[in-house]
C-alpha cells in the first residue's frame, strides 16, 4: 500500500493545528460575508438609481474590484497602505478588508441584477395602490429580491471560503500555512507528507463548503 504521508497528522497536535488554521480561514470569510451582504445590498440599490454620477462611481468601483486579482489587492492593502500611510495592519485585518471590498462588489452586482429583474408592472401596481417609493421597496420589491438573492449569496460564501487560501501569501497562519509548516517539519522523516497533508486540507475545504452548496441548490429548487 502506498505511503500517503498521513502519519504526520497523528504526531503531536498537527491535526488540531490544521483544524485551528481552518477556523482562521472560516472566521475571516464569515466576517467578510457578514459585512459584505448589507453593504452590497445598499450599493446594489444605489446602482439602480437614475443619478448618473452615483452610478458611474459605483460602476468604476465594481469594475476595479472585478479586474484586480484578490492577491494583488491583498498585497496592496497589507504591504502598500502600511508603507504609504504608516499604519500597522495585521494580516487578518487586511484580509477582512480585501474580502469585504470584493464581497461587497459581487453582492452589489447581484442585488442590482435582482432589482432590475423585477417586472416594471410591480412598481406601477404599487404606485397605483398609493404606496410611496420606500413602501414599495419595503413591501413589494425587497421581499422578492431577497428570495432571489439568498441562493446566490450562499454561493458567494463558498467562493469566499475557498479564496481565503490566498491569505497565506501575507503571512496569515491559516490552514494552508499550517500544512506547509507540518510538511517542512517532517520533510526528512516523512518525505511523502505533502500528498497526505494537502489531501486532508482538500477534504476540510470540501466538508466546509459542500453543505453550504447543498443548501443553495435546495433553496433554488424550492423557489423555482
Amino acid at each position: 500500500m502506498p505511503d500517503l504521508g498521513l502519519d504526520v497528522l497523528l504526531k503531536g497536535k498537527n491535526f488540531i493545528r490544521l483544524l485551528g488554521g481552518l477556523g482562521v480561514a472560516l472566521k475571516i470569510s464569515l466576517i467578510s460575508v457578514a459585512l459584505s451582504i448589507p453593504l452590497g445590498i445598499l450599493l446594489g440599490a444605489l446602482m439602480t438609481w437614475k443619478n448618473p454620477i452615483c452610478r458611474a462611481i459605483l460602476r468604476v468601483y465594481l469594475e476595479f474590484i472585478r479586474i484586480m486579482p484578490q492577491l494583488v489587492l491583498l498585497f496592496l492593502v497589507y504591504f502598500g497602505t502600511t508603507r504609504a500611510f504608516g499604519w500597522n495592519l495585521s494580516g487578518e485585518l487586511s484580509s477582512v478588508i480585501v474580502f469585504t471590498l470584493w464581497g461587497t462588489a459581487e453582492m452589489s452586482d447581484l442585488v442590482r441584477g435582482a432589482l432590475e429583474s423585477i417586472p416594471a408592472h410591480q412598481y406601477e401596481s404599487a404606485t397605483a395602490l398609493g404606496l410611496t417609493r420606500p413602501q414599495t421597496y419595503r413591501h413589494v420589491i425587497l421581499p422578492q429580491t431577497v428570495r432571489r438573492l439568498i441562493p446566490l449569496s450562499i454561493n458567494l460564501i463558498t467562493r469566499m471560503i475557498k479564496t481565503t487560501s490566498l491569505i497565506v501569501m501575507i503571512g496569515v497562519v491559516e490552514v494552508l500555512k499550517v500544512a506547509q509548516q507540518i510538511i517542512e517539519a517532517n520533510r526528512t522523516s516523512s518525505p511523502n507528507a505533502a500528498f497526505g497533508v494537502y489531501l486532508v486540507v482538500f477534504l476540510m475545504y470540501f466538508l466546509a463548503c459542500w453543505p453550504i452548496s447543498l443548501l443553495a441548490k435546495y433553496l433554488e429548487r424550492k423557489w423555482e
